[in-house]
């Protein structure tokens, strides 16, 4: 089944983008500037999305991987979360949507020592699996994703 994002899912998200100074978009994925380290940031996320009932299922720390092996990285975490409430109404829009859940939030520390919360851009994942029909439930994750990284970044 082929289809297209439909222009309104593009218009929220590009307008949520707009309305966040220290929220940018490129490639994909939403970047969103942090008060904090990566730890704390992380912290902050885990203990946000707990609150509102989403699962988390891993946190990985990409930095003491690289350790292991004699290699330095800036710290870099990964947490994976999600829910079936939201899950499942993406998957039935798309099911091949499924390869990019559970969602993924990177909290990283780049090379002028800013952390940043990087997270897939719905719109993109929309555009990437031909989701059309569905801008109510693709609204519902990108707003939900922007309130998580606004918790976990201020």
């Amino acid at each position: 089944m082929m289809g297209k994002i439909t222009g309104t899912v593009a218009g929220t998200v590009a307008l949520g983008v707009a309305m966040s100074a220290s929220v940018q978009a490129g490639d994909g994925m939403v970047n969103v500037k942090s008060q904090h380290s990566v730890v704390q940031t992380a912290d902050k996320l885990e203990t946000v999305l707990n609150d509102k009932g989403m699962t988390v299922f891993a946190r990985i720390d990409h930095s003491a991987g690289a350790e292991k092996i004699g290699k330095q990285l800036r710290d870099t975490q990964l947490v994976l979360f999600g829910n079936p409430k939201v899950g499942t109404p993406l998957m039935l829009c798309a099911q091949s949507v499924a390869i990019d859940l559970p969602q993924k939030a990177l909290i990283w520390e780049d090379a002028e020592g800013t952390v940043w919360l990087s997270y897939n851009d719905p719109a993109h994942l929309a555009k990437r699996h031909n989701i059309q029909g569905c801008d109510e439930v693709l609204n519902k994750v990108s707003g939900a994703l922007g309130k998580f990284a606004k918790a976990a970044t201020e």
